[in-house]
């Protein structure tokens, strides 16, 4: 069997509904960045960068496992990637595809990689909150990070499957989408990872890895990901997770937010899922120092303060987890793929 490269544009690959070779993308990459509007330029340098005679492409981490930096890939590990998640969600050639994800991050260069090397009917649209505000178009693969997912509720009728990544997904989003004919997967991975290694639907706990991941914990019981399609060394991440099996593992919460009060250690992803649902705006729980405990629990809630919050709200925790004070912020700061930036505001608190 011939082996797909990073120079193989599939025979079934369209573009906003008009079959392209290589050369013929590289021509449109070429209008697009004489001609086009700002994200349809990076369109055309991405393209460009990809079709070029080197075998790697430079990428620019957010930050998920360290500090952001500049990291060189191979473009056969993205090919790689693409046929993974084309085997895990079942695409086919001539599958219609929505791309409506910034170009400069991972996941947005990614949906280009997929459509042209497992040969989808993409569509491109600018990046916005609503990228299916006046489409009718039936898709039947989208990828959105969950600010698209909650402003696009109402037209995913016309989805057949939908991947969530970029920011965890709130549990009112989650029920919202456990209503709507599509079927949506949350996503685990990082640039590092070239987007995801794994995947879970929505409403089940854990995480499945994709074709050729290995999974192990290290001896901070974070998780260790095995992709050697993908990259060459082991990813050590700094996610606190509980393992199943070889393939499955449930994400617990990153182990540089956990909480050490008092010599008991709460993880604070755990404590915001039992209070999910209670509080109607923003909010998380974190640790801020404190001098008999070393570090005090605290809640953080976006917005003016209103009325006292219930004692009902706090049922489910156990003593430990009960915060010991809570906080209004009037708007929190959030990365640019939508996380609460929580070290952040935690400092502006304490």
């Amino acid at each position: 069997m011939r082996k797909i490269t990073y120079k193989n544009v599939h025979n079934y690959f369209k573009l906003n509904g008009i079959h392209l070779n290589k050369k013929e993308l590289c021509t449109v990459a070429y209008y697009l960045i004489k001609e086009g509007e700002a994200f349809e330029k990076s369109i055309g340098d991405f393209l460009l960068d990809w079709f070029d005679e080197k075998p790697f492409i430079d990428l620019q981490t957010s930050g998920t496992t360290g500090t952001p930096k500049q990291i060189r890939v191979n473009k056969q590990s993205m090919v790689n990637s693409a046929l993974a998640t084309g085997d895990f969600f079942g695409l086919q050639p001539g599958d219609k595809a929505l791309y409506c994800l910034p170009t400069q991050y991972i996941a947005g260069k990614m949906m280009l990689v997929r459509s042209f090397i497992l040969g989808l009917d993409i569509d491109f649209v600018a990046p916005s909150s609503s990228p299916l505000a006046r489409n009718e178009t039936k898709y039947d693969f989208v990828a959105m990070v969950p600010l698209q997912v909650q402003n696009s509720l109402k037209e995913l009728k016309n989805v057949k499957k939908m991947i969530v990544g970029g920011a965890k997904m709130s549990p009112a989003l989650e029920k919202s989408l456990s209503k709507v004919p599509t079927e949506v997967y949350e996503t685990y991975g990082m640039t590092e990872t070239l987007t995801h290694v794994a995947a879970k639907k929505i409403g089940e706990k854990a995480f499945t890895v994709l074709p050729h991941v290995e999974i192990e914990k290290d001896d901070r019981n974070c998780l260790v990901i095995h992709a050697p399609n993908i990259v060459e060394n082991p990813i050590v991440t700094n996610d606190l997770v509980e393992i199943l099996n070889h393939r499955q593992f449930v994400f617990l919460g990153r182990v540089d937010n956990v909480v050490n009060s008092g010599g008991i250690k709460l993880i604070p992803e755990q404590i915001e899922d039992k209070l999910a649902g209670k509080i109607q705006s923003p909010f998380f729980v974190g640790g801020i120092p404190d001098a008999t405990l070393g570090e005090k629990l605290v809640l953080v809630i976006e917005g003016e303060k209103k009325n006292a919050l219930d004692d009902s709200v706090f049922d489910k925790l156990d003593k430990y987890e009960k915060p010991k004070q809570i906080f209004n912020v009037p708007q929190f700061s959030l990365t640019e793929n939508g996380k609460i930036k929580r070290k952040e505001i935690l400092k502006s608190i304490s």
